[in-house]
């Protein structure tokens, strides 16, 4: 098990780097000086030099890296260009908003999607199963955003029993901020839902051919019993690998729903950053984003053999 641990934490680190990397050569690729939207429209040339050499660009590339990257290790991605607020602290408050939102979204579409979808593999070709796959795919293939604003339309214009656009913290407010997540979250539930459903009957289906199903059944064990007991642990291993794919995604993916309901998350940070062209908060989003996506997969993969025994075994 401490060998398997390792491995994955050794794969973890040179990916790490390539993330840093990428991110920092994509912000570079982007079109216009830094020093001179910083300064505005009246800077003069020799100020905009002067801004370059306290900025670093003056620098070559690998120089620039090297010295971002120390100060990315010290806690230090740099301050905003429109505030002159400091980066981190920014994205951390954003990104707990859009944690909110997705960690519970994704909990509730697992807990009502996994069960159904072995329900489905269980009565595969009935019309249970039918029913369920085509609401599956119903749901996965609708856009997120048009399915967001169908909501606000209706419960939220028509009947008027959810706040349509704000958002309010449930630190602050218990009750105004479970209101102002509703919307949020159940258009995130119904979109995944279907994701998970088709998932979790694939996976499930795979285990009910195996012997020892056959065997458990023909020693007289119970329908249930051989299908949570022993079929639906062996089968959760690949359904647990994407909702890891999943609440890594969301994370960095949220911005349209966030931008539908006005929530001040991180992906709406991101897109507020890239029209004002904020390139500080732009690399920091992105860096908070990649790593967030790699820190979730990575914790997938270390408790996978939790589901199935014999990956520590390989």
């Amino acid at each position: 098990m401490l060998r398997f641990i390792l491995s994955r934490l050794m794969m973890a680190i040179p990916t790490i780097v390539l993330v840093a990397v990428a991110v920092f050569a994509l912000i570079r690729f982007i079109p216009g000086d830094p020093a001179a939207l910083m300064l505005g429209d009246m800077a003069q040339p020799d100020q905009i030099a002067a801004m370059r050499v306290e900025l670093g660009l003056d620098r070559s590339m690998p120089q620039q890296f090297l010295i971002w990257a120390g100060d990315v290790l010290r806690g230090d991605f740099g301050r905003s260009i429109v505030n002159d607020e400091a980066v981190l602290p920014l994205v951390v408050s954003r990104f707990l908003v859009s944690a909110e939102i997705v960690v519970v979204a994704v909990l509730l579409a697992s807990l009502i999607a996994v069960p159904a979808g072995v329900i489905a593999a269980w009565r595969q070709n009935s019309l249970t199963d039918l029913a369920l796959v085509g609401t599956a795919t119903v749901l996965l293939s609708i856009p997120t955003f048009w399915l967001g604003l169908l909501l606000l339309l209706l419960f939220g214009l028509e009947l008027g029993w959810l706040p349509v656009l704000g958002y309010v913290s449930i630190g602050d407010n218990l009750t105004a901020g479970l209101l102002y997540l509703v919307l949020p979250v159940v258009t995130l539930v119904i979109h995944e839902a279907g994701v998970l459903i088709r998932m979790a009957r694939a996976s499930t289906l795979e285990v009910l051919r195996l012997d020892y199903i056959t065997h458990a059944r023909a020693k007289g064990l119970s329908e249930s019993a051989m299908l949570w007991r022993h079929a639906f642990k062996n089968a959760f291993g690949p359904t647990w690998t994407m909702i890891g794919l999943i609440l890594g995604n969301l994370l960095g993916g949220i911005a349209v729903i966030e931008t539908v309901f006005t929530i001040p998350g991180l992906g709406r940070l991101m897109v507020d950053s890239i029209f004002a062209r904020d390139y500080p908060v732009i690399q920091g989003c992105l860096l908070f984003v990649s790593l967030s996506y790699v820190l979730v997969n990575l914790v997938v993969d270390l408790l996978y053999p939790l589901f199935d025994p014999r990956v520590v075994a390989e």
